[in-house]
């Protein structure tokens, strides 16, 4: 089941409101006439009135009559003015003038309609906007279109400001046109029930319309019944108009709800109700909003034969079904396909049967309701039963959203106690305390704040107190009383007068919300009294009305978040939704640091990711941003060259097919853990897309000749797929595999391997790259039951990479250069997300400009970023204030959010800058001109610069396709490494290309997609690396098929080495560089497990030792990093972290000739003296990591370019991630990822599977576990380091043997957790 909310005023609902109870009314009808000008002064009521001339029948439109107007005798909140128009009339438009030649006129006002002259329906613009602008003189006509027209005979102005140097003065007109309807009554047991004769023509499309006014919250309104027992129904409950579905010709038979809306439909107010019903789909209208919602495939043609309206018909027996949940109250206008079947009714057509009494009018006996919107309301009212009674009965209905409030105190006489009866979480508590001290507590009920009519009644008589809420269907609370409870003058409901003067104390929070029927011992009190001041007191009180709005109907929160409200605001719940923001608008999640700072973002891509920093690892990526898509989990690859997303599906794995008996065909179905919208959005916003299709076969065909019908095929695109007759690697639609493409086939005679139809095991493999096949969703696998076939398939996962609207980019080279696109609609949330990169110190990124309303995005000023924008509440400016320059010519990212609660702006990673929105203002963003990208309409004030992925509410604006058209700007943007150069490390270099950067590491010691993976290697005692440099009479050549840095000159005036280590073998040779001229480096552990560098730059001289006495203990088994630079006669050595140690060598500075550099055992040491040349023999035991030799880094050309390398290996070689600063425990077990683990990391800043929660106790939990893992980790290491040495030197004697064991455990090359068993024995130099 599927719903879809049509915002906005669409054509098809304009249709509809034509059709509610408009009888015979042609669309094009002029509804524009004055409505007042000629009614009698008896028409007229108000409030007061300063004198007889002063009367309210003065009060019309350019009039002069009396004394030019109406003014009351008060000029306060409390005054109003009514007009009786006579009979039910459209209304669409109200005008107001001053009175004639004075100081008095209206600022603002507000208006009432009804259609009896009682319970007001105050009318609102934009569903919050509760005033209107009145005059700025006494003579001048302000007139106002409503937006939606209103029936009603009676309509009421309310004064709320005036001009303050005069008072309330007041001409008006209203304008409009006459109304008719055909109106019929249901008393709870009656039904009207129309059939179609069988030979009536069937509609393409059924149509129900009507009005219904109700005081009840549930019934059941009506039942449509098609052929087959399928029926569909609308019923209340609690005030919401639900959609059912049945299937059975019995009420026993369980409906189906598949979708509801409204709220307070239980007002006595009419409400319009449509149904459209077409084959697949209906249209359900409550008032002017619509759902469109996807009808189940069983009830699809669902052809209407009976309307049912009102009372339950037995489907079976067509008899009404006395229930108290049928419909009671009044419709209007029943229309079924343009057909009137009240109209009918009244006639007595044949097709249309009346069953019970109904009547053809509206009989609408209403309670008088008085609303309490605000904190000073409060309703006094006497107690006139005498006190010597000893008893109360106090009674009244209530509604409210507000889970606190006072209803209602009084003083208990003679006792000096007080009484209060107030909502608290929900619940209705009875407190009674005296002099301070608590008599009597009580409770009853629960969810009182749900927005429906509650009764209660607080009942005191003979020494037995009880309070109940909702009587029968509700919950009761009972006490038995020592004193007597009784009120002593007089009652107050929702609050108290402002001081303590009246004998009312509140120390609970006032009510707001609704109450009615109240009664004072069994007398229900006459409210209309207490306007007319004839009886009790009020303040700030709206009487004959109920003015609460539901504010969760429909909701505003966005991706599924949970509404909830108070009287005067709502709130969204995003917790469960993936999204954030005020109304679950932003694509974001919290992470432990926004919990301090501000919350990251779901990016759109890898590619965004990658762009972030992030290195390979699972990502929630969300194509479409804030759009209707949800985010989806993936995995991001991140290599040198690409950024792979990779998308699973339930089996990437060869898996063989098994014939079955009686099955020529097998299908198989791939579900990807991707959603259908998620898969075709990442696909569609992809520069490319792949995935491997492969065939294994013996004596199995394929797809046959082209000429013939194919074995096997696919299904691939969107869903469920359409079928393929062509393999990976071939154009589609060719029925050919790779082979037949490129000539290469087993067979020249066939096009695939497999159809050769050998004995001998083949396959077809090729890779899927048109994106309009993709992904693959089946595959049917045929000729398989034949004597000695065999097969096996294998669909690979869905691989993406680049990312189209993320470096989709202009620049802007002119202030007056723009671009210009169709108008944005963003009327009730609007997100705006870019990158811009400039010099220049101000412009305007974007504006769109309406009547009054507009949105705009600017630079300011050079360090600060404004987003402004109006919706009909006055100019609202968001203002980002930068530390840093922004015209810096790097990219700089801008977010804006605006919805009906507030707006945001972020700039990079500064903090969200928020701006409330006006309580009750408009909320409506009503744009009519084009956007403007890069300028504005006037031409002043241009962006100069570059602006790229801009999106507005997740959708991507194509700037290069419209710069390529556009004098000024020019399509792409180049410059990237200026911004996200930076993220090479290692002496990464940046290299541009047209659509992003990359990072060449050819010259670091690293790898990876930013030159940030270490490259480490496991040595053991025969492992040998040795780099060979150039050979003597190879200088003299001047061409190399290899990288530069491959080789280096051969005389060397310095060196600049570097090397990490981690061993606990002392004494140790780490790295050794010879020459042709017996002259040579070497870098090593000494006995006393110090660092030492020897020299020997002379021929005939002795070595010269470079002995560091800064760090100790380097056999430890812990990583260590070591850097020494020579310059001639210069040598500095740095040690990880310790001071730089400098050293003067005596030889004339110059490395002659170099020959070879050799890690690990050393097998030519002639040049060596015999302590060196014994220590190099023994080899290195341990791990060696980003070895580098000025530009050379020779354990990475070892580890992945042994082939190309002039690099000579011997000894086991076993790549690890030894050297790496996580693999700080020399007994940790290597890590050996694949991408296809599905339980692989997620990247830096991205939480796993619960990446959209936020609950605060499972992130408290987890903080507090990570604070005492990290303590517990550094008493450990404190141990562990105070007694490594020790264990050390008692495993010396047993080096040797371990080995010569054949389990010693550098044989297994992936393993790496015996380090400390591996230490060679020690030699003295």
């Amino acid at each position: 089941m599927e719903t879809t909310r049509v915002a906005g005023i669409i054509p098809r609902v304009a249709w509809l409101l034509l059709l509610f109870g408009l009888s015979g009314t042609a669309a094009e009808e002029v509804c524009d006439s004055p409505l007042v000008a000629n009614l009698l002064p008896s028409s007229f009521r108000s409030s007061s009135q300063l004198s007889s001339s002063h009367a309210p029948g003065f009060a019309k439109l350019n009039r002069r009559d009396g004394a030019g107007g109406w003014s009351p005798l008060t000029s306060d909140r409390y005054q109003w003015l009514e007009v009786n128009l006579g009979e039910r009339t459209k209304i669409t438009a109200v005008a107001t003038q001053g009175r004639y030649g004075s100081s008095d006129w209206l600022t603002s006002y507000q208006l009432m309609f009804s259609d009896t002259g009682h319970n007001w329906k105050q009318y609102r613009q934009e569903d919050s906007i509760g005033s209107f602008p009145g005059n700025t003189n006494a003579d001048s006509v302000v007139q106002y279109k409503l937006q939606q027209l209103v029936v009603a005979r009676f309509l009421r102005l309310i004064p709320l400001d005036w001009n303050p140097s005069g008072r309330i003065g007041l001409r008006l007109e209203t304008y409009g046109c006459p109304y008719t309807s055909d109106v019929a009554s249901l008393d709870g047991s009656s039904s009207l029930v129309y059939r179609q004769s069988p030979a009536s023509r069937r509609a393409q499309r059924d149509v129900i319309t009507l009005k219904l006014k109700t005081l009840r919250n549930s019934g059941t309104l009506l039942q449509a019944e098609g052929r087959e027992g399928l029926s569909l129904g609308l019923e209340l409950e609690r005030g919401r108009l639900l959609l059912l579905f049945r299937q059975g010709r019995t009420l026993s038979a369980e409906p189906r709800r598949l979708a509801s809306l409204g709220s307070l439909l239980d007002d006595q107010h009419w409400h319009h109700v449509a149904v459209e019903l077409h084959s697949l789909h209906l249209n359900l209208t409550v008032d002017k909003h619509t759902l469109r919602v996807k009808i189940p495939t069983e009830f699809h043609h669902l052809n209407i034969e009976e309307l049912s309206v009102g009372a339950i018909q037995d489907l079976g027996s067509h008899k009404p079904f006395h229930s108290k949940r049928n419909f009671h109250g009044c419709l209007e206008n029943l229309l079924f396909n343009s057909l009137n079947l009240i109209e009918l009714a009244k006639l007595k057509d044949h097709k249309v049967t009346l069953v019970g009494n109904v009547t053809f009018s509206c009989a609408e006996p209403v309670p008088v309701a008085v609303t309490f919107p605000g904190l000073r309301s409060f309703l006094q009212l006497p107690w006139t039963t005498s006190s010597s009674s000893g008893s109360v009965l106090i009674g009244f209905q209530f509604r409210t959203w507000n889970k606190a409030g006072l209803l209602l105190t009084f003083d208990l006489p003679h006792q000096g106690g007080v009484a209060w009866l107030f909502l608290s979480e929900a619940r209705l508590r009875l407190q009674i305390q005296k002099g301070g001290r608590v008599l009597l507590e009580l409770s009853a009920g629960s969810g009182l704040s749900d927005g429906q009519w509650h009764s209660v009644e607080l009942n005191s008589r003979r020494s037995h107190l009880t309070v109940s809420v909702d009587k029968n269907e509700g919950d009761s609370a009972q006490a038995s009383l020592s004193f007597s409870v009784t009120a002593e003058n007089h009652v107050f409901f929702g609050g108290c007068p402002a001081g303590d003067g009246q004998g009312c104390r509140n120390y609970f929070s006032a009510f707001q919300g609704c109450m009615r029927l109240l009664s004072l011992d069994s007398r229900i009190m006459d409210l209309i009294a207490v306007q007319r001041k004839q009886l009790g007191n009020y303040s700030n009180l709206q009487i004959d009305m109920c003015g609460i709005i539901d504010r969760c109907s429909p909701s505003r929160c966005e991706h599924g978040g949970l509404c909830s409200q108070t009287w005067t605001v709502f709130h969204c719940n995003c917790s469960d939704s993936g999204y954030s923001g005020a109304t679950c608008h932003s694509c974001e999640f919290l992470t432990m640091f926004s919990l301090f700072f501000l919350p990251a973002v779901y990016e759109q891509s890898c590619e965004a990711y990658k762009h972030n920093g992030n290195t390979s690892g699972y990502f929630y990526i969300d194509v479409d941003s804030s759009g209707p898509i949800k985010p989806q989990l993936v995995y991001c690859n991140m290599t040198e060259s690409d950024t792979w997303m990779i998308i699973q599906h339930n089996n990437t794995e060869l898996t063989r097919v098994r014939p079955a008996p009686g099955v020529d065909q097998q299908l198989v179905h791939f579900n990807y853990s991707s959603e259908e919208e998620q898969l075709l959005g990442s696909i569609s916003q992809s520069e490319h897309c792949e995935q491997e299709l492969s065939y294994h076969c013996r004596k199995s065909r394929l797809l046959n000749t082209p000429e013939g019908s194919p074995f096997s095929w696919w299904l691939g695109g969107r869903a469920p797929g359409r079928a393929q007759t062509y393999w990976g690697g071939a154009h589609p639609g060719s029925q050919q595999c790779i082979c037949g493409l490129q000539g290469d086939c087993v067979d020249p005679q066939h096009y695939c391997n497999c159809d050769a139809d050998r004995l001998e095991w083949t396959e077809d493999t090729g890779l899927v790259t048109h994106k309009e096949s993709l992904p693959v969703r089946s595959l049917v696998v045929g000729d398989i039951q034949r004597p000695g076939s065999e097969a096996a398939y294998r669909v690979g996962p869905l691989r993406c990479y680049g990312d189209k609207n993320f470096w989709n980019a202009a620049f802007f080279d002119k202030e007056t250069s723009y671009l210009h696109f169709p108008t944005f609609h963003g009327e009730l949330s609007a997100d705006i997300s870019f990158f811009f990169k400039t010099t220049a110190s101000s412009g305007v990124f974007l504006e769109n400009l309406g009547i009054k309303d507009f949105i705009r995005i600017e630079l300011s000023t050079s360090t600060q970023v404004v987003f402004s924008f109006d919706v009909g509440n006055g100019p609202l400016e968001v203002q980002v204030e930068s530390t840093v320059p922004l015209n810096d010519n790097h990219w700089h990212r801008v977010r804006a959010e605006r919805n009906i609660k507030e707006a945001s702006l972020r700039l990079d990673n500064l903090p969200v800058a928020t701006q409330e929105a006006p309580a009750d203002g408009h909320v409506h963003l009503q744009l009519n001109s084009q956007l403007f990208i890069g300028g504005t309409a006037s031409r002043q004030r241009g962006f100069r610069g570059c602006i790229r992925a801009l999106q507005l509410n997740g959708v991507t604006l194509d700037l290069e396709e419209r710069a390529k058209i556009t004098p000024g700007v020019q399509p792409g943007c180049p410059g990237h490494c200026s911004s996200y150069g930076s993220l090479c490390q290692n002496q990464g270099r940046c290299v541009e290309r047209a659509a992003g950067f990359h990072c060449d590491c050819s010259l670091s010691a690293y790898t990876g997609v930013f030159c940030q993976t270490e490259l480490s290697a496991s040595f053991k005692p025969g492992t040998s690396v040795r780099y060979t440099f150039k050979e003597p009479y190879e200088l003299t050549r001047n061409s190399s098929a290899l990288p530069s840095s491959i080789y280096s000159d051969t005389t060397l005036r310095g060196e600049n080495v570097s090397i990490s280590f981690r061993t606990a073998q002392s004494p140790a040779l780490l790295l050794y560089v010879s020459s042709y001229y017996r002259e040579y480096l070497a870098v090593l552990i000494n006995k006393h497990d110090k660092l030492e560098v020897r020299y020997k730059l002379e021929g005939n001289r002795d070595a010269e030792v470079l002995r560091s006495s800064g760090a100790r203990n380097l056999a430890n088994g812990q990583l260590h990093s070591i850097t020494i630079r020579r310059l001639t006669n210069t040598v500095s050595v740095q040690i990880d972290q310790n001071a730089r140690e400098d050293f003067n060598l005596t030889s004339d500075g110059e490395f002659n000739a170099i020959k070879s550099l050799v890690l690990g055992r050393v097998h030519e040491s002639g040049d060596l003296d015999p302590h060196l040349a014994r220590l190099a023999s023994l080899g290195f035991i341990g791990c060696l990591s980003v070895v580098r030799f000025n530009s050379i880094n020779p354990l990475k050309a070892a580890l992945l370019h042994p082939d190309t390398s002039p690099i000579i290996i011997t000894g086991p070689l076993v790549q690890s991630n030894c050297g790496s600063a996580a693999s700080a425990n020399p007994y940790a077990a290597e890590n050996i990822h694949h991408i296809s683990d599905q339980s692989g990391s997620v990247g830096s800043g991205q939480p796993l599977v619960n990446a959209i929660r936020t609950d605060s106790a499972l992130i408290g939990g987890v903080i507090a576990v990570v604070i005492f893992v990290i303590l517990a980790g550094l008493a450990v290491a404190a141990r562990y380091l105070y007694r490594r040495k020790d264990t050390y030197r008692n495993q010396e004697g047993n080096a040797v043997k371990q080995e010569d064991n054949p389990d010693f455990p550098f044989n297994n090359q992936t393993d790496s957790q015996n380090l400390s068993t591996e230490n060679a024995k020690e030699y003295f130099i």
